[in-house]
């Protein structure tokens, strides 16, 4: 039993939720931080205690100092960061550690190691991880990386040193639009990261992009719980993520399992952690980066582990064993995300703001949704715009792209835009239905998917326009209906 007994949680949304039940389920107290913004998260009325940060509705999750003094007035034994904001702050962390509080999650010199691209690259391939040739040091200026992306040979791509999640990353296919990308990436870099330092690498077309997930404790107990395909992406940015990957072969899904826990071991890392790879036409792999957070799409792994990640996470963070050999891991069916954004589809996927109204949650066996929305619930304009997680099981392939397209048409909100109508198209889409994507996917079908409002209307739609037309027929012409056993029906 983990000596932790009570856990601020330093987050909002759907996370903030899911940590909570988590701590619910654990018998732990949980504490809640919140902006002006978030006045009305169903969150806060499902945690022990809630305390506001008044100011700036984006500052109120990023300032630690605050959250650290809340925490420390509320005697919490731990913080759970959740994802984004303060997650991956190598800073918070230590904040933490000198104010006698755990940080839920890996050390602070672990935070940075990985936060910093360059170092982690360097980190890793010393245990033995396959990596892309490119740039072994930050690159700082135009010229050094003119001359890097020659010796190395275009495509190449460049990648905020200090960042992730798609920001400040671009593909150069050519020489002559290095500058222009290099401006751009670097700029993007700064703005989002605060540092405009890039790194530099070969570009690999149309991978894979697999991540293998890893649980490790301070006894040197690691095991992986599987892996995950993250390869349909718009912008660089994850769309949908599905558990295990049904596109790779035994040889080099084990291959990365090996080297994976390998690496962990040798590193001496603590807590959840994610570590990404590009796997290529002929199965080459590469690492790309590590997460040392939990990831949007744990469930996945969630469900076909039967493991709920966020408690194992809160109890090594207590310094408790793990619970499990890799023996004991037993991974059975597939499971699919989608994230469910309020953006609109029709005009370049911009964030939607307004108030959910006639929401309607799917429902039935294999069906998971995590989300904090409601009926009535405006959604504020400060934040990513993901509203939720729909996450589907199925025994086999095949049964999971039926039911996600069941669920999907089951989902309803009014209110903003969503898209929901983007995910009904992929689920349709005979390549997705094969397992046949990639990286590249998305460039090459959204313009095939016509996401405008002329499509928008489904058959769970037309099915219901058509009943109440035929309603309407037999009032107006007073018929009756036999059932048949021929009784009257009025």
């Amino acid at each position: 039993m983990t000596p932790i007994k009570k856990v601020l949680v330093a987050n909002r949304g759907e996370i903030a939720l899911r940590i909570i039940r988590a701590c619910k389920e654990l018998e732990i107290t949980s504490v809640s931080i919140f902006s002006e913004a978030d006045v009305n998260g169903i969150w806060l009325r499902k945690s022990d205690e809630c305390y506001p940060i008044v100011g700036d509705p984006v500052d109120a999750y990023l300032n630690y100092n605050k959250i650290i003094d809340i925490a420390k007035r509320t005697n919490c034994d731990a913080i759970h960061p959740g994802y984004g904001f303060l997650s991956e702050s190598a800073e918070f962390a230590q904040a933490c550690s000198d104010n006698g509080i755990i940080f839920i999650g890996p050390k602070a010199k672990d935070i940075a190691l990985f936060g910093d691209k360059m170092a982690s690259k360097i980190a890793m391939k010393k245990v033995g991880v396959p990596v892309l040739e490119g740039s072994t040091d930050p690159v700082t200026n135009i010229q050094d990386g003119q001359k890097i992306a020659k010796e190395i040979g275009f495509p190449v791509i460049i990648k905020a040193a200090f960042g992730g999640g798609g920001r400040g990353m671009r593909i150069v296919e050519k020489e002559e639009s290095f500058e222009a990308m290099f401006d751009a990436a670097t700029n993007e870099a700064k703005k989002y990261f605060g540092k405009g330092d890039v790194f530099i690498e070969k570009y690999v077309k149309n991978p894979r992009h697999i991540e293998i997930q890893i649980i490790a404790d301070k006894y040197g107990n690691v095991v992986h719980l599987g892996n995950r395909d993250c390869s349909i992406q718009r912008r660089h940015q994850k769309v949908i993520e599905i558990a295990p990957s049904p596109y790779l072969n035994d040889k080099t899904r084990d291959k990365l399992y090996e080297i994976s826990v390998n690496a962990i071991k040798k590193l001496g890392y603590e807590s959840v952690g994610t570590i990404e790879f590009l796997v290529d036409e002929a199965d080459n792999i590469y690492f790309i980066e590590m997460n040392t957070r939990v990831q949007v799409e744990h469930p996945v792994t969630e469900i076909i582990s039967g493991i709920d990640i966020i408690q194992r996470m809160i109890e090594i963070a207590g310094g408790d064993k793990l619970k499990y050999t890799q023996e004991q891991i037993l991974l059975r069916g597939y499971a699919i995300e989608f994230r469910i954004n309020a953006e609109d589809p029709n005009n370049n996927f911009v964030p939607s703001i307004g108030t959910i109204c006639n929401y309607v949650a799917p429902g039935g066996p294999g069906i998971r949704l995590d989300t904090s929305i409601y009926d009535g619930y405006s959604i504020p304009p400060y934040y990513d715009s993901m509203i939720g997680k729909l996450i589907i099981f199925a025994l086999d392939w095949e049964g999971a792209t039926r039911k996600a397209l069941r669920a999907l048409d089951e989902f309803h909100v009014d209110g903003i835009r969503s898209n929901l109508t983007l995910h009904k198209a992929i689920v349709k889409d005979a390549d997705f239905k094969a397992g046949k994507f990639d990286t590249s996917y998305l460039d090459k079908k959204l313009k095939t998917f016509h996401l405008n409002e002329s499509n928008l209307i489904t058959e769970e739609k037309k099915r219901e326009e058509a009943l109440i037309a035929l309603v309407q027929e037999i009032k107006k012409n007073k018929l009756y209906v036999l059932d048949g056993e021929d009784e009257l029906l009025y």
